[in-house]
């Protein structure tokens, strides 16, 4: 497809408007592509708004990769000293790390999750709420909430910036808006 054909879904997302691509995910589905990446004032924004909404915590915890700038910034404005990743693949500097495995709806293969030992030592009986960009199917978030139930943690909260397709339905979850899903 080139950009002449490429569609967008148009929206506001914590006051700011975005356009995002229309990506299908194969001929029947299609989703509306939501990267935070690089867009800062998105990340602040959104960060400011889901810090309004989530219950008392001790930690945040949010799974690799595209998540990592908006806990950073949720941590550093609500003054929070230690966050914790969900790592994709073990690092050199891991200690007795624990694993998950997980199946995204954006991710063509079975994934694990990986937490450092240290970490999960400090999350031991403490409140912990996960935090992702959009939660769709849910197995990403239930794959964090194995995670934090290996380390001994207290899941109490579960955030996202975007609800999408039957997530939005969810009272289990906090979110800013909701996201559809995009049948061909």
């Amino acid at each position: 497809m080139n950009n002449s054909e490429q569609k967008y879904y148009k929206m506001n997302i914590a006051g700011l408007d975005r356009e995002l691509p229309i990506c299908p995910l194969n001929d029947k589905l299609s989703i509306a592509g939501f990267v935070m990446l690089g867009d800062y004032e998105l990340v602040t924004a959104c960060a400011k708004e889901l810090n309004s909404k989530l219950p008392e915590h001790d930690y945040l915890i949010a799974p690799e990769a595209k998540s990592i700038s908006l806990i950073n910034e949720m941590a550093r404005l609500a003054g929070e000293k230690k966050h914790f990743v969900a790592r994709k693949g073990i690092k050199a500097y891991m200690t007795n790390p624990i694993s998950v495995n997980v199946q995204s709806i954006t991710t063509a293969k079975e994934q694990t999750l990986y937490l450092d030992g240290k970490d999960a030592e400090l999350m031991k009986g403490k409140r912990i709420v996960i935090v992702d960009d959009v939660i769709s199917t849910g197995e990403s978030l239930i794959a964090v909430e194995k995670l934090i139930a290996k380390a001994g943690g207290i899941v109490v909260g579960r955030a996202a910036v975007l609800a999408e397709g039957d997530a939005a339905d969810r009272t289990d979850i906090i979110y800013l808006e909701k996201l559809p899903l995009f049948f061909n």
